[in-house]
C-alpha cells in the first residue's frame, strides 16, 4: 500500500466529511468500498441517511439491525444506509478482519473507510441518523430496533428537514417485508464461482450434494465429482416458484428428506424455512406460512419482471406481515431429530427454535448458548465428530469463531460439513471452495465443478428490460467492455463478436448459450434464435415473428429423418484456441439502435507446463486485477489480494467469472429504392467486432 501517515488526523465535522468523501472513491484520508455510480447517486439527494459508524472493526458489531431496517421499508422509503469504519493500515490483520466481516455478514451497503477521528465515535459504535446533512441524531449501538425504526419513520414526515431527538416513541409490531430490494455489490470477489459457500448437505442414495452458495443466494446441486446437476434460486429476494425464478436471501443450513425427495433449508435473511421439491423443481415457504399465501396478481408479476415497482404509498400496516419476538430472526444452522422435529439455531448460537417438520409451526423458542447445549448438545457433538476424520492442520487457516459454544470447539462447522460415501465434504469459506477428504488415506482435494452452464448468467448482470430503455449509460452499474458504432443499410445484420482472452487465462469450460444475454433497443429486432428462410429478412417486428411462429405450429414442416442435431452444439458460439466467437443476428429498420450483449466466461489462471512458478502473491494480484473495475482503488485491491492469499490451495485452480458487456450502436439509412421507384431493396450486412479482454 502507499505510504500513509499514521498520525491522528485533525477532527472535522462528521457530516461535512461524509459529503466531501462522495466526490471521489479514494482520497488522502478515506476510501469507499462497494460504491458505484448506481448506488452513489441517491447520496446527493434529500433523503434520510442511516450510518453505523465505529472506530474499530474488531468490535463485535452487529449488522442485523441495518439489514432489518432495509427490509422493513419500501424501496422508495428506505433510508440510504452505509457503514463507516477505520481505514486499514499496513497491518494484514486489519485487512483480513475487514474482508472476513464483509464476506461473513454479506455487507451489500457502501462502506466508508476513514483515517479521521470524530468525537461522536469515541465511546464505541454508534448509529447516526440525519436528513439533508443537518442535525444528526446519534444512538448507542444497543438501541432498541423499534426505537431506530420509528425514528426513521418520524424523520420521513418532517417537512423542515430538521432532525430532532426521539425520547418518547410508541411501540410498533415487528413487520417483515417480502419485497425485493436492489443489492448493489461491487466487490471484485463477487465474481468468484462460489461466494461464501457456508453450508452443505447430501442425498446419499442419489449421490447428490446441496451446497449453499450463500452470498450468491443460491443452492448448487452437484454429484460427488462436481458435475452440476441443478441450481435452486435465481437472485436475492423472497419469492416462491420454480428453481429458475425462486428468490432466496442467503440460504444456509439444509436437510435432505429422502422419503419426500425434498430439501428443507434455512433462508437466513428472509427469516424463513423453505422447502424445495426436487422432483417438481419448485420452492415453497414452510415458515412463515403467510409468506407463501400472498395473492398472485398478473400485473404485479409483469411489473416485477420488468424491474418496475409500484411507488404509490400504501398503509404500512397492510404492507407487512406481523413478525413477533418469537419468530425466526437470522437463523443459520439446521438439525433434524428422529421425530421429525427441526432444530433451528442462529449464527451466534444464542437462540434455538424447534419446529414441527410437517406443519411448519414453531413449537418452542429457547435463549442462551447454555440452554442450546442442554437441549441439543449431544446432536451437535455427533455432527461435529466428523472433524476427527479431517487433518487437524486444515483448520489453522480458517477464520471461524471457535468459541461460540463453550466446551465445543469449531462449532461454526455445524452445517459446513457432511459425509458422502468414503469422503468428508467440507465448506472452505476462506478459500471459497468445497473440499473432499478421503477417510482412509486422509488425502484432501478440491471438488472440481463442471457443467457450469447450468448456473447461467449471474443475476447482477441480467438487468431488467427498462434499464436499457429508460436510463443512460452513465447510470449503469456495470462497466462497458467495448462500444463500437456502425453505419449500415437496413435489413438483416449478422454481428460477429470475437473475444480474445489474455494468454495467462484459460476457459474452464466453453461458453454456452445459457451464459449469454442479448437485448436490442431502437429500430432493431434480435432474431438470433430464428431459422433463416424465405422472407426472414423482412421480419423487422416482433409481432410479425409471432404470427409466423403460429403459422409454423399450425402447419409444421416435415423434418428429414437424416438430420441429426447435437443439442450441445450451437452455431452462434465458436471457441477457437484463445478466441471466442459470439454470433448475433438482428433485423434493422431505418433509424438508430443499440445491440447489448452480456456474457460470462468461467475462467482460471493458466498453468505453464514444466514450470515451478508458485508465486501466490502474483496470482492473487492478477485475479484481483482481472475482476476489478477501473474505479476500484488501491486500498480495495490490497484488501482482496490479502483475502485471496489466505487460501492454502493453488490460486491457479480458483475458478472465477469474467463478465462481458458489449454494446454495438447502429445507424441505418433509408431503404434503397428499386429502379421503378416503388419497391424496396432489402440488403444483408455483416459486421465484425473484436474485443481484447484484460
Amino acid at each position: 500500500m502507499a505510504d500513509e501517515s499514521h498520525e491522528p488526523a485533525p477532527e472535522i465535522d462528521l457530516l461535512c466529511f461524509i459529503r466531501a468523501s462522495l466526490d471521489e472513491f479514494e482520497g488522502t484520508h478515506h476510501c469507499w468500498l462497494n460504491l458505484s455510480d448506481k448506488n452513489k447517486q441517491p447520496f446527493g439527494g434529500d433523503g434520510i441517511f442511516l450510518v453505523l459508524a465505529s472506530e474499530n472493526f474488531y468490535d463485535d458489531i452487529s449488522l442485523e439491525k441495518l439489514k432489518t431496517i432495509q427490509k422493513r421499508f419500501k424501496k422508495d422509503m428506505c433510508p440510504h444506509i452505509f457503514i463507516m469504519g477505520p481505514k486499514p493500515t499496513h497491518s494484514s490483520a486489519d485487512q483480513l478482519h475487514l474482508a472476513h466481516l464483509v464476506m461473513t455478514e454479506n455487507i451489500t451497503v457502501p462502506i466508508l473507510l476513514s483515517q479521521r477521528t470524530f468525537p461522536e465515535l469515541e465511546k464505541g459504535a454508534r448509529y447516526i441518523l440525519f436528513k439533508k446533512t443537518m442535525g444528526p441524531v446519534i444512538y448507542d449501538e444497543n438501541v432498541d430496533l423499534e426505537v431506530l425504526y420509528q425514528a426513521v419513520q418520524e424523520l420521513q414526515i418532517q417537512p423542515d428537514g430538521e432532525s430532532k431527538s426521539f425520547d418518547v416513541l410508541k411501540s410498533v409490531s415487528w413487520k417483515q417485508n417480502g419485497n425485493t430490494k436492489d443489492q448493489f455489490v461491487c466487490y471484485p470477489i463477487q465474481n468468484l464461482l462460489l461466494s461464501y459457500p457456508g453450508c452443505v448437505s447430501v442425498d446419499e442414495s442419489s449421490n447428490r450434494l446441496f451446497i449453499s452458495d450463500c452470498n450468491h443466494h443460491r443452492i448448487i446441486i452437484s454429484d460427488d465429482n462436481g458435475e452440476i446437476l441443478d441450481c435452486i434460486g435465481s437472485s436475492p429476494g423472497f419469492e416462491d416458484g420454480d428453481f429458475g425464478s425462486a428468490k432466496l436471501g442467503r440460504p444456509a443450513g439444509s436437510y435432505y428428506h429422502a422419503a419426500e425427495d425434498c430439501l428443507y433449508f434455512v433462508d437466513s435473511e428472509n427469516h424463513a424455512i423453505r422447502k424445495a421439491d426436487l422432483g417438481a423443481r419448485l420452492v415453497e415457504t414452510l415458515y412463515p406460512a403467510s409468506a407463501s399465501s400472498k395473492p398472485f396478481h398478473v400485473w404485479n408479476w409483469i411489473r416485477n419482471k420488468l424491474g418496475l415497482e409500484n411507488s404509490e404509498e400504501t398503509n404500512v400496516e397492510e404492507s407487512y406481515e406481523v413478525f413477533d419476538s418469537e419468530s425466526l430472526y437470522f437463523p443459520w444452522y439446521l438439525l433434524k431429530s428422529v421425530d421429525d422435529t427441526l432444530y433451528i439455531i442462529d449464527h451466534r448460537f444464542q437462540t434455538l427454535w424447534t419446529m414441527d417438520c410437517g406443519s411448519g409451526k414453531i413449537d418452542e423458542v429457547y435463549k442462551g448458548s447454555s440452554t442450546i447445549l442442554e437441549l441439543c448438545g449431544q446432536k451437535i457433538t455427533e455432527n461435529l465428530s466428523i472433524l476427527d476424520q479431517v487433518p487437524c492442520d486444515w483448520f489453522k487457516h480458517q477464520n471461524q469463531d471457535a468459541g461460540l459454544l463453550e466446551s465445543i470447539p469449531n462449532a461454526d462447522f455445524l452445517s459446513s460439513m457432511t459425509t458422502l460415501q468414503n469422503h468428508v465434504i467440507i465448506c472452505d469459506t476462506v478459500g471459497q471452495r468445497i473440499m473432499k477428504v478421503n477417510r482412509e488415506s486422509m488425502v484432501c482435494s478440491e471438488l472440481k465443478f463442471s457443467n457450469l452452464g447450468i448456473l447461467g448468467l449471474p443475476y447482477w448482470l441480467n438487468s431488467p428490460l427498462e434499464t436499457f430503455y429508460a436510463v443512460e449509460n452513465r447510470l449503469l452499474a456495470t462497466t462497458v467492455d467495448h462500444l463500437q458504432h456502425f453505419q449500415l443499410l437496413p435489413g438483416k445484420v449478422d454481428i460477429k463478436l470475437t473475444l480474445e482472452i489474455p494468454e495467462d487465462v484459460e476457459l474452464v469450460e466453453p461458453l454456452q448459450e445459457s451464459c449469454i444475454w442479448r437485448q436490442t433497443r431502437g429500430s432493431a429486432t434480435e432474431i438470433s434464435g430464428f431459422d433463416d428462410g424465405p422472407g426472414s429478412i423482412d421480419k423487422a417486428g416482433v409481432a410479425q415473428q409471432w404470427y409466423d411462429e403460429l403459422d409454423d405450429l399450425a402447419a409444421p414442416k416435415p423434418v428429414s429423418e437424416m438430420v441429426v442435431e447435437d443439442d450441445n452444439l450451437n452455431k452462434n458460439l465458436v471457441v477457437d484456441d484463445e478466441k471466442i466467437h459470439i454470433n448475433s443476428c438482428v433485423c434493422h429498420s431505418p433509424g438508430t439502435s443499440e445491440v447489448i450483449v452480456y456474457a460470462v466466461l468461467y475462467c482460471k489462471l493458466r498453468k505453464v507446463p514444466d514450470s515451478n512458478d508458485g508465486n501466490q502473491e502474483k496470482y492473487a494480484a492478477r485475479i484481483v486485477d482481472i475482476l476489478s473495475s477501473k474505479k476500484c482503488g488501491k486500498t480495495e485491491r490490497d484488501l482482496w489480494r490479502a483475502f485471496l492469499l489466505q487460501s492454502k490451495g493453488d490460486l491457479r485452480d480458483l475458478v472465477f467469472m469474467k463478465p462481458i458487456h458489449i454494446r454495438v450502436r447502429l445507424s441505418t439509412f433509408d431503404h434503397p429504392k428499386a429502379d421503378n421507384g416503388r419497391d424496396i431493396i432489402s440488403t444483408d450486412s455483416s459486421i465484425e467486432v473484436k474485443v481484447l479482454l484484460k
